[in-house]
């Protein structure tokens, strides 16, 4: 016991010491397996004990997909309460068409869930097994130096807390053994024992193969993990690097200049700057696609290549990631004095002023509506020039393509009055000394 526990304790001071500030907000990600239940126990101890003082609370995510995923929620809460830790239990419906796998799928939920937590650190439980388990998997699904880097035991997300895993470094053995002595009570995910699963064939199967014939494999597995990460940051130095020098005045990728870049370069920068609008790293297919058709195409091309998040493209000379939109907008939305509308994954706003947007008295005349793009639809937005085609107006003001299909256009009546980032009909603008409406498009 006293072994078990001296070595959690010491692995906790060395990653909390350096990091934690007093205060500091920490949640655990608590499944109910040994781990986590083991990680919340030694964190609960830790806060009591040490003169740095950090709140702990914990979060449950309810994936729905076992037949006892209530009960893994109940022992959760129950547990949480012997340990005084306020627990967040929150239900995700897991999709299981999403081309992503099931399990894929229910990974992406969990962190979703784990980026709204409102803490400072999200702390993980997982330890030096299944960083070995992560490394060889990524290996053998072909995966480059950012995926043989398997987890970070620090990995800031784009929002939310960080994620941390404090045990990172402990082997399994001394997590069991910890649970072991102080007693600890926790649940069995039957999926574990499944061997259909990549992640459970290597644990059963493979890995204690490798540890009977090369001693301290899994050991030597996570210290190369180390080694790749190192590489990968340096990787990514050199993207940033990259992209100073091809960045446009927008911020944006300029295609000219990237194509001039060395294969493997613009391969490297290609997969940063694609993780750093925020998705998950792409294969190397799309990858050799995309080098592909970039490579022909000029200021005047209109490229797009898509994945399950998002889509790139090219337009007027510059590269766009995108997320893909939440839906497009079909139906027309009746106004009734709201103070916004939902609208295509984002809202319409209407914003009360004096001499600004849209006369109120117009739209107390008649019946208001946000409406999609028909076609044809003409605008007037300057006294002194005349009516423009809608699609002619788009041009000029370089929207690009794929956010003109998810514009909001206001008719009163049967008059185009609107038009989200575009403006309003000269028609009805609010004079200085008049009540007025300002619509504000604030896309998903």
């Amino acid at each position: 016991m006293l072994e078990t526990t001296k070595t959690i304790d010491l692995a906790l001071a060395g990653f909390l010491s350096p990091r934690l500030v007093a205060g500091a907000r920490i949640c655990v990600g608590l499944s109910g397996g040994m781990d986590s239940v083991a990680l919340a126990h030694a964190l609960n101890r830790r806060r009591h004990q040490d003169g740095l003082r950090f709140e702990l609370s914990a979060v449950h995510v309810h994936h729905g997909i076992s037949s006892r995923a209530d009960d893994w929620a109940d022992f959760c809460s129950r547990y949480c309460e012997q340990l005084d830790v306020a627990l967040e239990v929150v239900k995700v419906t897991v999709p299981r068409d999403s081309g992503e796998g099931l399990e894929g799928a229910a990974r992406r939920l969990r962190h979703e869930v784990f980026s709204k937590m409102q803490a400072d650190w999200l702390a993980l439980a997982h330890h030096r097994d299944d960083q070995a388990e992560t490394v060889l998997l990524n290996l053998l699904r072909g995966a480059g130096v950012a995926g043989a880097a398997g987890m970070l035991a620090v990995r800031p997300q784009a929002c939310g807390p960080a994620l941390v895993r404090p045990l990172l470094d402990v082997p399994r053995a001394v997590v069991a053994g910890y649970a072991a002595a102080h007693g600890l009570i926790w649940i069995e995910d039957e999926s574990n024992d499944d061997r259909h699963f990549r992640r459970n064939f290597l644990r059963h199967e493979i890995l204690p193969r490798l540890e009977a014939s090369f001693p301290g494999a899994s050991r030597s597995l996570a210290r190369a993990a180390g080694h790749f990460a190192e590489s990968s940051a340096l990787l990514d130095d050199l993207a940033v690097m990259d992209w100073a020098a091809v960045v446009a005045a927008s911020g944006r990728l300029a295609l000219e200049p990237f194509n001039r870049l060395p294969a493997a370069r613009a391969r490297n920068l290609l997969r940063f700057a694609w993780c750093a609008a925020g998705f998950r790293a792409p294969d190397t297919r799309w990858i050799d696609e995309a080098l592909k058709q970039l490579a022909t195409a000029n200021s005047l091309s209109e490229i797009r290549l898509s994945t399950s998040e998002g889509e790139l493209h090219v337009y007027r000379g510059e590269l766009y990631t995108v997320r893909l939109p939440v839906c497009l907008p079909t139906e027309t939305v009746v106004w009734r004095g709201e103070n916004r509308l939902p609208w295509a994954g984002g809202f319409v706003r209407f914003v009360e002023t004096a001499g600004q947007g849209i006369r109120r008295s117009a739209l107390d005349e008649a019946v208001v509506r946000v409406t999609p793009r028909l076609g044809g639809e003409r605008l007037q937005l300057d006294i002194r020039r005349p009516r423009r085609s809608l699609r002619n107006l788009l041009q000029e003001m370089a929207i690009p393509p794929w956010e003109r299909q998810q514009l909001p256009l206001l008719r009163v009546g049967d008059r185009l009055a609107w038009v989200g980032g575009v403006g309003c009909d000269v028609a009805f603008v609010c004079l200085p000394s008049e009540v007025g409406i300002l619509p504000v498009w604030e896309g998903g």
